[in-house]
């Protein structure tokens, strides 16, 4: 397969001008470039537009679109990060959507609206304080920590949400198929998710994350939640780590 710029221009309805801004900030760069001077494009850049577009629909930002990809060269894995961001958005939608309609409802009756269903669906933020709350009261009473829930910012959290879920999925089935602790493969995948953590404002290094998984294996708390979706999973976790 080779595109010229204005083939994919109209494959992936984009401008001419758009391809050219992605190719400067190194985003999308062409597979060739003729001595001419024209621009290329082969399979592999058509898939990574596609990947492009897809978090653009999702309103993340150019630089973070290119560290995003960067970092995971793997398809399959960031499709599936997409696919789950693109389900909380519906979600999220959905929910607004039934808001709504039960606005509409209520005005059409000429009643008045309990404000608690007025404003369903914006209340994230207040949602992801009250899922911490059993977390932070046993941290409060075990280790007299308190996790500051004051300042959540509910965007930010699904965010680091949906990489939580999406590697510890990946460390459960990789537990599951008997994948050993230092198989490439699952180094390659904690060392991906590292990286996610400290370019989105959590700095770790693997010495703290030897910590973390310790802390996790020792602590009932976090070691059941660890159990409860693989059984095995929290000691695994620490074997994974010490041999990165």
């Amino acid at each position: 397969m080779k595109l010229t710029v204005k083939e994919l221009s109209h494959i992936a309805n984009v401008t001419i001008k758009t391809l050219y801004h992605y190719h400067k900030i190194g985003l999308l760069v062409p597979k060739e470039i003729s001595d001419a001077g024209y621009r290329y494009y082969g399979a592999d850049e058509l898939k990574r537009l596609q990947e492009i577009l897809f978090y653009k629909e999702l309103d993340v930002p150019l630089l973070e679109i290119k560290m995003l990809l960067d970092e995971d060269s793997d398809r399959t894995s960031t499709l599936e990060k997409q696919k789950r961001l693109f389900e909380k958005k519906i979600e999220k939608y959905q929910q607004l959507i039934e808001t709504v309609k039960t606005s509409v409802d209520y005005t059409r009756k000429g009643e008045r609206m309990d404000n608690k269903l007025m404003f369903k669906g914006f209340e994230t933020a207040e949602e992801w304080k009250q899922s911490l709350d059993e977390q932070n009261d046993y941290l409060k009473e075990t280790y007299d920590f308190e996790l500051d829930t004051d300042s959540i910012n509910a965007d930010e959290m699904n965010k680091m949400a949906i990489e939580a879920k999406h590697f510890l999925d990946g460390m459960a089935n990789f537990l599951k198929n008997g994948v050993t602790y230092n198989d490439p493969a699952v180094q390659k995948h904690v060392t991906q998710h590292l990286k996610f953590l400290n370019h989105n404002g959590h700095p770790i290094t693997k010495e703290d994350y030897v910590q973390q998984t310790k802390f996790f294996m020792q602590d009932d708390f976090h070691r059941g939640m660890l159990e409860e979706q693989q059984r095995g999973l929290a000691y695994y976790l620490v074997f994974v780590s010490e041999n990165l």
